[in-house]
């Protein structure tokens, strides 16, 4: 048994799974919140196998208490095994592999960590400085936990690091650009990577031969283009602003915006970002981020969900154009995550103006709710359209046991 602990920390929280890489399945999960303040929560679900050798839910179980920091969160996760189960030691992880969102360019596959690689993705704080130090409080920690195995931080960025020149770079000032690492990095990769080789095995296709778009629409949205396993373009940039609407994100914005704002409004630059990040998207435009809100609003008639469904909507369509043309054709279109999976009239409208370019959806195949990998493209549609499940603490676990050569 090839057991990998899974971790995702942030700023006052982590959640974890427990799974089992050699049968894809997952022991356990958790989440620890509220770390630092009065009262902590710890929720811990245990996982059986069915008689099918599916995973099912076996039961959860919450506790409340003080949890201080990361440390101190960490030794509940390891009361929640010992009194819970499954027992660490008869399911041993041989690693643990960590969530961390920014690499980059320094970092293009799963690392181990060391000293010197904890100095990097400090020193990479500048680029993600919400998520980086959360990721690293939580590799600290994870390693007092479990301090005689490999740790490895696989990175939200590493996927799109094969990106060329002519998609990371900005067209602004060189020198400028590269003292203050300006480029395209993308996000998100962790979920494009699984998605993309889960739809070319379950087509039976080599990964090499197709040329794949996929949307990943969740709260955060992006989008990748994937030429034969590679990412060569990509919708986030320095940050995950960039890109498509999202449910508190603006996505793309003319920057002269933020002058005008800032001239005419008064905001300052703390507002700004608060305004782009936390004010806009979704919620910017119909004051709900959630997407199952805003087509309720659509269906009620309401102006403001349905101009923000269509915002949406076009920019989606807009970015797959764009992708078909970089591509020079599409051979695959996968939608992934809360969104791309569970919402047909998303995927129905960002689809339906690329009949031009042989995509054809069945309707009754995407309106049909399933839990795995389906098809909702017609049989005689020249473009193959997916609803993928992602799993990005799967996709963690494998190429965490990768890279410590299990």
């Amino acid at each position: 048994m090839s057991v990998v602990l899974v971790v995702n920390s942030g700023s006052s929280s982590f959640k974890y799974q427990l799974l089992d890489v050699e049968t894809e399945r997952m022991l356990a999960s958790g989440l620890v919140e509220r770390i630092g303040e009065p009262m902590g929560v710890s929720k811990h679900t245990v996982f059986a196998p069915s008689a099918e050798g599916a995973t099912m839910l076996d039961a959860t179980y919450s506790r409340e208490l003080p949890i201080p920091d990361h440390t101190a969160g960490f030794a509940v996760m390891l009361d929640a095994f010992a009194e819970n189960g499954p027992s660490l030691a008869a399911h041993p992880p041989t690693a643990v592999g960590h969530r961390v969102v920014h690499g980059g360019a320094r970092f293009f596959e799963p690392t181990i960590i060391t000293p010197l690689v904890e100095i990097n993705i400090a020193d990479l704080s500048v680029l993600a400085p919400l998520h980086n130090p959360a990721n690293l409080a939580g590799i600290v920690a994870a390693k007092k936990a479990f301090p005689d195995v490999p740790h490895v931080a696989v990175f939200d960025t590493a996927f799109h690091q094969t990106l060329p020149p002519a998609a990371y770079t900005y067209a602004i000032d060189a020198e400028l650009a590269a003292s203050h690492r300006i480029r395209r990095y993308g996000f998100h990769g962790t979920s494009h990577k699984f998605v993309s080789e889960a739809a070319a095995a379950f087509l039976g296709r080599p990964l090499g031969d197709l040329r794949q778009i996929v949307f990943h629409l969740g709260n955060g949205a992006s989008v990748a283009a994937i030429d034969g396993g590679r990412s060569v373009e990509t919708s986030m940039g320095l940050t995950p602003l960039e890109g498509l609407v999202m449910g508190t994100r603006s996505g793309d914005i003319d920057p002269a915006v933020l002058f005008h704002l800032s001239r005419r409004a008064g905001m300052s630059i703390d507002d700004l970002d608060a305004l782009l990040n936390r004010g806009s998207g979704l919620q910017g435009l119909a004051g709900v981020s959630d997407m199952r809100d805003i087509i309720a609003g659509v269906e009620a008639g309401q102006t403001a969900p349905t101009l923000a469904f269509e915002v949406y909507v076009h920019r989606l369509r807009g970015y797959a154009g764009s992708y078909m043309a970089q591509l020079g054709g599409v051979d695959v279109i996968s939608f992934t995550a809360g969104v791309g999976e569970n919402a047909p009239e998303v995927r129905a409208g960002a689809l339906a103006t690329l009949g031009f370019a042989g995509v054809e959806i069945d309707q009754e195949r995407n309106a049909t709710r399933g839990r795995g990998i389906r098809v909702i493209s017609t049989d005689s549609s020249a473009v193959t359209v997916l609803v993928v499940p992602t799993n990005e603490e799967l996709e963690i676990a494998r190429q965490t046991l990768a890279a410590t050569g299990g």
